[in-house]
C-alpha cells in the first residue's frame, strides 16, 4: 500500500506541474471536473426538489419540448465547435469570425422554424400548451447561437479554465433561477424559462471572459475550411438524435405524460454522472487527440488509457445500479419513481457503452474524419427505429431502453472496427481491457449478494451504503491494477 500511495502522489504532482500533454489534460480535467461536479450536484438537488413540487406530467411535457427542439437543432448542426478545435487555423481571427457568423445565422433560422412549427407539434401530441413552450425555447436557441466562438479557441489551446467558468457557472445560474421560479410557477413553464435563462447566462459570460467583436466581413478561405469540415458533419447530429430521442417521441405518443415523466427522470438520474464524465472526456480528450492526430501510436495509447479508466469505474457502477437502482430512485425522487427501476438499470448499461463509444467518435473528429462516424450512426438509428415500437408494446416503458441498448451495442462494434482501420488499434487487447473491468465488478456483486443473503439491505439507505462499500472495494482493486500497469510501462501519454 505504501508503494501504491507513493506512486499516486508522484503521478498527481507530475500532472500538476508538468507541461506535457498529459499534464495539460489533467489540469484541464480538474477545472472542468470541479465545474461539472458543482453543476451536476445542483441539478440533482433541483430535480429532487422539483419532483416534489411538480407533477410527473410536467417532466413528461418538458421531455417532449426538449426533444422537439433537439430535432431542429441537430438537423442544422454544422459542427462549429469541433471545426475550431480540429483545424490548425482554428485560432485565427478570420476563422473565428466566420464560425460565429455561421453559428448565429443558423440559430436565427432555427428559431424561426421552431416558432412556425410549434402549433403542428402541439397538435401531434394533443397538448396546446406545447405551442407556447416551444416558442419560448427560441429565446435560448438564439442566445446559444450568439456565444463567443473564442470559447472554443480556449478549448483548442487547452486553456480549460475559461470554458469551465462559462459553461458551468452559466449552467449553475440557470439551475438556481429555475429553483426560485418553481416556487412561483408550479408547472412546466418554470422548466422552460429556466432553460432559456441558462443559455443567456452562458452567452453573457462567454463575451465577458472571451471577448470577441463579430464582423460582417467573412474571408473566403475561412468559409471554405469551415464548409469542408461541416460537410462531414451533415446529418450526423440528426442521426444521433434519432438514436437518442426516439424513445421520448414514441413513449410520448404511446404512454401517458405521467409514465413518460417517470421514465425521463429515471433515465436522467443515470445520465447525470454519465454526462459529467462524457463532458469531461469530450472537452479534454478531443483536443488531446487533435494535437497528436498524425501520431497513430500515441492516439492508441491515449485511447487504451481512457478506455481502461472508464471500464474500471463504469463496470462496478453498472452492478451498483442493478442492485441499488430502486433504492436510489426512492431516495432521490420519492417512492412513486421506483416504478421506473427497470429503465434505470438498462439505461446504466446504455450509458457505459456510450462512454466507450464516445472515445472512438473523438478519434474521427480529431483526425478530421467526422464522415467516418456516419455509417455507424445510420445503423444505430435504423436499429432504434425498427425496435422501439415493438419493444415498448411488449415490455412497456423499459422497452425504450432495451431498444437503446441494442442500437448502441451494434454501433459500438461497428465503430471499433472502423477505428481499427483508421489507426490500426488492436481489438483483442481492447476487449481484454473491458473484460478486466467486468472481473473487477464481481467484488460489488459479492458484497451485494452477501448483504441480501443476511437480509442487511432491505431498506433503501442501507442498500445504498452496502452497494457503495462494494464500489469502494472495486476502486481499490482498480487502483492496484492501474499502478501495476504503470510500473510495467504499458501506458503513457507523453
Amino acid at each position: 500500500m505504501g508503494a501504491l500511495w507513493t506512486w499516486a502522489k508522484g503521478k498527481i504532482g507530475e500532472s500538476l506541474s508538468g507541461e506535457g500533454l498529459k499534464a495539460k489534460v489533467f489540469r484541464g480535467s480538474m477545472w472542468l471536473g470541479t465545474g461539472l461536479i458543482t453543476e451536476q450536484v445542483l441539478r440533482f438537488g433541483r430535480n429532487m426538489l422539483l419532483t416534489r413540487l411538480l407533477a410527473p406530467a410536467a417532466f413528461g411535457t418538458m421531455a417532449i419540448v426538449s426533444s422537439a427542439t433537439l430535432i431542429l437543432h441537430t438537423i442544422m448542426d454544422i459542427g462549429v465547435k469541433n471545426a475550431i478545435i480540429q483545424n490548425p487555423r482554428g485560432h485565427e481571427e478570420e476563422y473565428v469570425n466566420a464560425a460565429w457568423c455561421m453559428a448565429f445565422v443558423r440559430a436565427l433560422i432555427f428559431a424561426a422554424i421552431l416558432v412556425t412549427l410549434a402549433p403542428a407539434v402541439a397538435a401531434f401530441y394533443g397538448n396546446p400548451e406545447i405551442t407556447r413552450l416551444l416558442r419560448l425555447c427560441s429565446i435560448g436557441i438564439i442566445a446559444d447561437g450568439a456565444m463567443s466562438t473564442k470559447v472554443y479557441v480556449a478549448i483548442k489551446e487547452m486553456r480549460f479554465k475559461k470554458f469551465a467558468i462559462v459553461n458551468h457557472v452559466g449552467g449553475i445560474c440557470g439551475v438556481l433561477f429555475t429553483i426560485v421560479l418553481s416556487f412561483f410557477i408550479r408547472n412546466v413553464l418554470a422548466l422552460v424559462i429556466g432553460a432559456a435563462a441558462e443559455s443567456i447566462a452562458r452567452t453573457s459570460l462567454s463575451f465577458v471572459l472571451c471577448p470577441f467583436l463579430p464582423r460582417l466581413k467573412i474571408t473566403r478561405d475561412a468559409m471554405v475550411d469551415l464548409w469542408k469540415f461541416s460537410r462531414g458533419m451533415v446529418g450526423l447530429s440528426f442521426l444521433n438524435l434519432i438514436f437518442s430521442q426516439t424513445d421520448i417521441f414514441v413513449l410520448g405518443k404511446m404512454k401517458s405524460p405521467a409514465d413518460l415523466g417517470l421514465y425521463t427522470m429515471a433515465v436522467y438520474l443515470i445520465q447525470t454522472p454519465t454526462s459529467f464524465v462524457m463532458n469531461l472526456l469530450g472537452q479534454t480528450v478531443l483536443p488531446a487527440f487533435a494535437r497528436v492526430q498524425d501520431d497513430k501510436a500515441r492516439i492508441n495509447r491515449i485511447l487504451f488509457k481512457t478506455t481502461r479508466a472508464i471500464v474500471l469505474v463504469g463496470m462496478p457502477a453498472l452492478v451498483f445500479a442493478f442492485f441499488c437502482g430502486r433504492a436510489l430512485l426512492t431516495l432521490a425522487y420519492g417512492v412513486r419513481y421506483s416504478a421506473a427501476t427497470g429503465p434505470f438499470i438498462v439505461a446504466s448499461a446504455v450509458a457505459l457503452l456510450n462512454l466507450l463509444n464516445g472515445q472512438l467518435t473523438s478519434i474521427f473528429f480529431a483526425t478530421g474524419r467526422p464522415n467516418l462516424h456516419r455509417y455507424s450512426i445510420i445503423v444505430m438509428a435504423a436499429v432504434m427505429t425498427v425496435l422501439i415500437y415493438p419493444l415498448v408494446h411488449l415490455f412497456g416503458i423499459i422497452g425504450g431502453q432495451f431498444s437503446c441498448l441494442a442500437a448502441v451495442s451494434v454501433g459500438f462494434v461497428l465503430q471499433a472496427v472502423r477505428v481499427h482501420e483508421v489507426i490500426g488499434f488492436q481489438l483483442l487487447p481492447y476487449a481484454r481491457t473491458i473484460l478486466t473491468g467486468a472481473a473487477v465488478s464481481l467484488s460489488v456483486v459479492a458484497v451485494c449478494l452477501g448483504a441480501q443473503a443476511f437480509a442487511l439491505a432491505t431498506r433503501p439507505l442501507p442498500n445504498l451504503l452496502i452497494g457503495a462499500a462494494g464500489c469502494l472495494i472495486a476502486c481499490g482493486i482498480s487502483a492496484t491494477i492501474t499502478w501495476r500497469s504503470e510500473k510495467l510501462g504499458n501506458t503513457a501519454l507523453d
